[in-house]
């Protein structure tokens, strides 16, 4: 245990700085900014929360990396340390602790999460801070790193770490609480953790099921409740005297660290300290959630790939209209042709289709088919996927690609936006955990990988990484090129699972020459461009088959089944494909 907790019994933090700020001087700007232009402002507001029975405080530094305050390095230097400065001034009257107060970094392919934790911190320990608060984390990238350094830096240095969660156990990146607090316990550099913002106290104190208060130093700091949207502005409306009960009810088990986020002014505070009496400590249930989930594996897909045969996918584009029929007519066409799954794009280069998911589900209900939906991150948050998912699951669809999305067009981004809470790897993360413990029937998760990728080192990269975030299976980019072929051979080596190989067939020479200079990922050699041109569509079809049948032989000993993608409803040439591939394993 830190010395600092054996000296106080409790430690009683502050409320929200910049909700209240905002409430008294509007928010044009960011508060952070008053550390500079309106000292007096943030020194006076520090005051009230420490008047009103706060032992510790958070500098008014938190939203001060790079990704969320548009300045330059030097004015965000001068921004933290007057910030630490006017909260150590304000504090030292009332022998309160002061906590360098820093908010989630994102990682970027150019910085770490560590790297930018490192500029912030140097700041604060050149003021003299030995006291640092990360807060409202969507993980814990950098977090072990950073607290390791400052251990280093600062032998005697005190450090909080505080995530934010909803009230279903999991932060709006999908990392589960679980993995979270196993990974803070293990951190003896990390001196107490818990839980911020999001959760009103009431779900706040029922996520307390998680930890260990009798072993561990626990902080929690809830939102006032949950806020109303009105004229564009977010409202908390005035409960503090509930919010101050269930903050006793947490405090009686066992929780140390008490504070507030969004919402809390500084009558919550007082009517907190004035409530806090000598409770009795109350015995915390294990979690349930720890328990693994019996489920018997029903997907068809995955046993015949863990047979080592292979399977064929093919996909299918969904309609732009409600006008089903020639869909559902080629794709029970299809089944018929022996094929053992359709996979159908999620409204592909960001053009609204009909959704995915649902049209999974139909054809599924109506035809029998296996189908793999796919899964973009553009679309929906959190929340939407979670519950997509549980539905999916409900439905018997046990297999998903997940892919990060196509981005919106430029000309369309005034009047629809995309959501990117998180890519594909943590999409995949997230149902891998859902499998682990809440779905009866776990998904069978396949990745994109693109074999035409020019940098293709680093694609192998990014596909060990999905692999470690739970994909199984990966969908190729189609292959019409020496190089994607010989990509394909280093990822059937080096990859630890199963691969299906791309296979687009070419139906003209204007369809080769958009694929060459339009799509993105895919690479269509010079000599193969050149077989199409002057030939009719009877011509072209019987070349597009021909060539498609030699790729198929050439990968035959690299994949563990195909992809195919069908062109413009194009079905009699995937019949004769599919046939091929079928003699192949006769």
């Amino acid at each position: 245990m830190h010395p600092l907790f054996m000296k106080q019994k409790r430690l009683l933090f502050d409320g929200a700085f910049g909700t209240y700020y905002a409430s008294l001087y509007g928010n044009e700007e960011p508060c952070e900014m008053a550390n500079v232009k309106a000292p007096t402002r943030v020194a006076a507001i520090h005051e009230e929360y420490l008047k009103a029975g706060a032992n510790a405080i958070k500098t008014n530094t938190f939203a001060m990396n790079e990704a969320v305050l548009d300045c330059s390095k030097a004015k965000r230097e001068e921004l933290l340390r007057q910030g630490y400065r006017i909260a150590k001034r304000v504090a030292t009257p009332y022998q309160a602790s002061v906590f360098a107060d820093i908010g989630p970094c994102v990682e970027t392919r150019t910085r770490s999460a560590f790297t930018q934790y490192k500029e912030l911190v140097d700041v604060f320990l050149e003021e003299g801070a030995d006291c640092f608060l990360f807060e409202t984390l969507p993980n814990d990238h950098g977090i072990h790193e950073i607290a390791a350094y400052l251990k280093e830096r600062c032998p005697h240095v005190c450090v909080l770490v505080s995530f934010a969660v909803t009230a279903d156990g999991y932060t709006q990146q999908g990392v589960p609480l679980t993995k979270l607090v196993k990974a803070a316990h293990e951190d003896e550099n990390i001196h107490g953790f818990g839980l911020n913002c999001i959760c009103g106290p009431m779900h706040m104190r029922r996520l307390l099921k998680y930890f260990d208060t009798k072993k561990d130093t626990i902080l929690i700091m809830p939102n006032a409740g949950y806020p109303t949207i009105l004229a564009n502005h977010t409202y908390f409306r005035d409960n503090s005297s509930y919010y101050a009960q269930e903050m006793e009810k947490i405090s009686s088990m066992g929780v140390r660290i008490l504070g507030g986020c969004c919402g809390s002014k500084p009558s919550y505070i007082q009517k907190i300290k004035e409530r806090l009496q000598e409770e009795a400590v109350l015995s915390l249930p294990t979690p349930a959630a720890n328990d693994p989930v019996l489920y018997k594996d029903c997907n068809p897909l995955r046993k015949k790939l863990q047979r080592k045969e292979k399977v064929i996918c093919v996909e299918f584009d969904p309609p732009m209209d409600c006008r089903i029929e020639r869909f559902m007519n080629d794709a029970e066409y299809l089944k018929e042709q022996g094929i053992d799954a359709i996979t159908i794009a999620d409204c592909p280069i960001a053009r609204a289709r009909v959704d995915s998911s649902l049209l999974a589900c139909k054809l599924h209900r109506e035809l029998g088919i296996d189908v793999i939906p796919h899964m973009t991150c553009r679309d929906r948050n959190i929340n939407a996927t979670k519950a997509l998912l549980f539905g999916l699951n409900i439905e018997d669809i046990y297999n998903v690609l997940v892919v990060t999305g196509d981005p919106i067009p430029a000309a369309d981004r005034q009047e629809v936006k995309g959501v990117f809470s998180f890519n594909s790897q943590l999409l995949a993360g997230y149902i891998r955990d859902l499998n682990e413990t809440t779905f009866p029937h776990p998904f069978l998760i396949f990745g994109a990988l693109n074999v035409n990728a020019a940098n293709f080192k680093q694609e192998l990269l990014k596909a060990k990484q999905k692999i470690q975030q739970g994909v199984q299976a990966f969908l190729t980019q189609p292959i019409h090129s020496a190089k994607g072929l010989q990509n394909l051979q280093q990822a059937h080596r080096e990859l630890d699972a199963w691969i299906l190989g791309g296979v687009m067939p070419i139906v003209s020479y204007r369809n080769a020459l958009y694929m060459k200079n339009e799509i993105a990922g895919i690479e269509v050699d010079d000599a193969i461009l050149s077989r199409y041109e002057h030939k009719n569509r009877e011509e072209a079809a019987v070349l597009a088959v021909t060539i498609a049948k030699a790729t198929i032989d050439e990968m035959a000993s690299f994949v563990d089944g195909f992809y195919l993608i069908t062109p413009f409803h194009r079905v009699e040439i995937m019949q004769q494909i599919i046939a091929h591939i079928q003699q192949m394993d006769d």
